[in-house]
């Protein structure tokens, strides 16, 4: 039974990049005495072919309080439009019985959306992360929309900071914390152990981790809905004529996604000796050490800017997934031809390792994000603030 004076806090948990972007906040409210943790798993996050990163949650020792089952199979946009649609409804019911006193969404998903409207419309407020970004597809409109929803602000940068400034949002409720993916592998031993390859399964060629990899993470474009499978061939043809070891990761769940996974099923067929094996998941801190003993990071995954900036790793970011993003000295950005790929692949290779950046926080932004939770007071009647 909690005390009068502890918060709720519900956290909506909705795939493997949102559990690594929330899971140090999470941490740090279940350990804070003024505050409860409520915790929603749903979307990609429930789902077998996407990791069933719920399996690596509750490894974590973490507890659903509930299920949220909002995905509409076909991965296009009208099942992207409906499965928003579908998670407010669910979720509306879901907070009605859990009765938050904040909710904690992330970033820039269409799930992220689904939360920010159903928890604005049932007057609870709403605490947003990373907002103030800019980037390329649905995500730049959708992050800018929760900015609007929300009440409280957890930017990770500077400039990010000074955005939702100029956006009009209370400066008495921004707070620049960082990113708190930095947090899981701030201090964190990053070696790889002798049977990381192994234990982690997946398909294809056998890693061997005395051997130089890359590692390749490319996600569907949606505002590019359609290009997906030529995309993919592009980068496939570029890791092809590298020739070096590569550990590829899965797409996640958004519009494209099937051409994408179709490009990566066609090309494990038709090259069976290829250095490249496939995984549907890993866990946040096997990712991070993955990424940090690699030779590059190729795709359009954020990671790549925030992880990847302090880490120090090389990346090469292919595309318009992340235009515009603010990032550091590590990211190297290409077209989808393949020539321009297999390129800046190449010149990252040479260079070898970059200096570690805090750009995006130095690994306190959970516990700082927990206090703040704990102690402000907000309206739910929002104002523009110019």
């Amino acid at each position: 039974m909690r005390s009068k004076q502890t918060r709720n806090v519900c956290i909506v948990v909705n795939s493997r990049a949102n559990y690594a972007r929330i899971k140090s906040v999470m941490h740090a409210i279940s350990q804070h005495d003024s505050l409860n943790l409520q915790l929603i798993i749903g979307a990609s996050a429930l789902l077998y072919r996407f990791g069933q990163v719920i399996d690596v949650i509750e490894n974590d020792g973490f507890k659903a309080n509930a299920r949220l089952y909002s995905i509409i199979e076909g991965e296009n946009p009208v099942t992207m439009a409906k499965s928003t649609g579908l998670a407010i409804t669910e979720l509306a019911t879901i907070f009605e019985n859990l009765e938050p006193d904040f909710v904690l969404t992330v970033a820039d998903r269409f799930e992220t959306l689904a939360t920010a409207v159903a928890a604005s419309y049932m007057n609870i407020p709403l605490a947003h992360t990373q907002g103030g970004e800019i980037t390329g597809s649905i995500d730049e409109s959708v992050r800018h929309a929760v900015t609007k929803l929300s009440h409280i602000h957890f930017p990770a940068t500077e400039l990010a900071f000074q955005n939702l400034l100029r956006m009009g949002e209370d400066p008495n409720f921004v707070f620049h914390v960082g990113c708190p993916s930095i947090d899981l592998i701030s201090g964190v031993d990053l070696s790889l152990p002798t049977n990381f390859f192994t234990k982690h399964k997946g398909v294809g060629h056998n890693l061997d981790i005395d051997s130089p990899y890359i590692v390749v993470v490319q996600h569907p474009v949606t505002t590019e809905y359609g290009s997906g499978f030529e995309q993919i061939n592009e980068t496939l043809g570029a890791i092809g004529e590298l020739g070096i070891q590569t550990a590829w990761l899965w797409p996640n769940v958004d519009a494209g996604s099937d051409d994408i996974s179709k490009g990566l099923r066609m090309y494990r067929e038709t090259h069976p000796d290829a250095l490249i094996h496939f995984y549907r998941n890993l866990n946040p801190v096997d990712y991070a050490r993955l990424i940090y003993n690699s030779k590059c990071l190729v795709g359009n995954s954020s990671s790549a800017i925030r992880e990847g900036a302090y880490l120090g790793v090389p990346a090469v970011n292919i595309g318009t997934r992340q235009s515009g993003r603010e990032h550091s000295k590590n990211v190297k950005f290409c077209s989808y031809q393949q020539h321009e790929i297999l390129a800046a692949i190449s010149t990252q290779l040479t260079h070898g390792k970059y200096n570690s950046s805090t750009m995006f926080g130095s690994g306190d932004s959970g516990t700082k994000i927990a206090e703040v939770l704990a102690t402000t007071k907000v309206s739910i009647q929002k104002k523009l603030c110019y």
